[in-house]
């Protein structure tokens, strides 16, 4: 490496590093608060992360913040991957696999028609509804990085992790209700579980709460939802693709690098080679990633903005979560 090199890379390291510093900061108060309180660490960080947003306009930190809003991001996208393999998904049987690309597919589409029929923008139905039908926040992050840019973007991420973050918390303590009131067995009581509750903690967190039978296959069912990410990241690149690009700008690859990171850890974690322990530390460097890059997003953007999208924004998510889980009923009862 030349010197010139290593100056340019020393210039931007100091550039970048008091707004990531910051944003790991705001991180480490969010865990400390998620882990003290209960709630979900996503929530936490977006709201001290918007507590602070006069520092996305200070100069020292805010090209550091915007890095790492996007850079980071994808990295714990990436890093998701470490936590699948096949071996887990066929160790349940085709059922739960079909459930899972039925309701991921079904649910997407009809939040897209919903989202229209209400007056938004198609790609907000396809945020929210990939947020509810996959993975919670970390969707939502996900298919915001591979989703073409927009004024609103921001907020609508914002929004959606804000709304996903709050319906999970609160579907941790209705639906094992709900599965004890409907006398499901462990097996379906697990498929229930882990085929409608938003993120994977609260998955966790509600299924061993049932016990350990249920929790295995919550878990299990909710990394099969994990592994529909990179197929509906395929689908956004290619809407982005497909929208064109800025004069002067590069078109963007067909799959994002952090899709095919995705695809390569989850294939080396399907054969073995990976040992656990890297695995565990892979995992956790990944929801690392996430929270950093949330509070950078909540940095980003300010309340008010978001008190001002209206109810009908609500309205979307909470059909879209309750679409879900009659659905996923309905395959419970007719169809498995």
């Amino acid at each position: 490496m030349s010197a010139t090199a290593i100056t340019a890379l020393g210039t931007r390291s100091r550039t970048l590093l008091p707004g990531f510093l910051v944003s790991a900061m705001v991180a480490a108060a969010a865990t400390f608060l998620s882990e003290h309180y209960g709630a979900p660490v996503m929530l936490f960080a977006l709201l001290l992360g918007m507590a602070l947003n006069f520092l996305a306009g200070d100069s020292v930190c805010k090209k550091g913040i915007e890095f790492t809003a996007r850079e980071v991001l994808r990295l714990g996208v990436a890093l998701l991957g470490i936590r699948i393999t096949l071996g887990q998904i066929a160790a349940l049987g085709w059922q739960p696999v079909v459930m899972v690309i039925v309701l991921v597919v079904v649910t997407i589409l009809v939040s897209i028609a919903a989202a229209r029929a209400m007056g938004f923008n198609s790609l907000f139905g396809l945020l929210s509804g990939g947020a509810t039908a996959i993975c919670g926040a970390s969707a939502a992050l996900a298919l915001a990085a591979a989703l073409p840019a927009h004024e609103k973007k921001e907020k609508a991420t914002l929004f959606t992790v804000l709304g996903v973050s709050a319906l999970s918390t609160l579907a941790m303590i209705l639906y094992p209700m709900i599965a004890h009131a409907l006398g499901l067995s462990p097996l379906h009581a697990g498929m229930f579980l882990g085929g409608t509750i938003h993120d994977v903690a609260q998955v966790v967190g509600a299924g061993y709460g049932m016990g350990r039978e249920v929790g295995d296959v919550a878990t299990v069912v909710k990394l099969m939802r994990v592994a529909m990410l990179l197929p509906v990241i395929l689908c956004a690149a290619m809407i982005t693709r497909a929208q064109g690009v800025e004069p002067g700008t590069k078109r963007p690859p067909l799959l994002p690098w952090f899709a095919v990171g995705f695809v390569i850890l989850a294939a080396l974690n399907s054969t073995g080679v990976i040992p656990e322990v890297v695995q565990q530390t892979g995992g956790k460097l990944s929801q690392w990633c996430l929270v950093i890059a949330i509070a950078a997003l909540g940095m980003k953007t300010q309340l008010r903005e978001l008190a001002a999208v209206g109810i009908k924004p609500i309205l979307l998510m909470v059909g879209e979560t309750t679409f879900l889980v009659l659905l996923v009923l309905a395959m419970l009862r007719w169809g498995m």
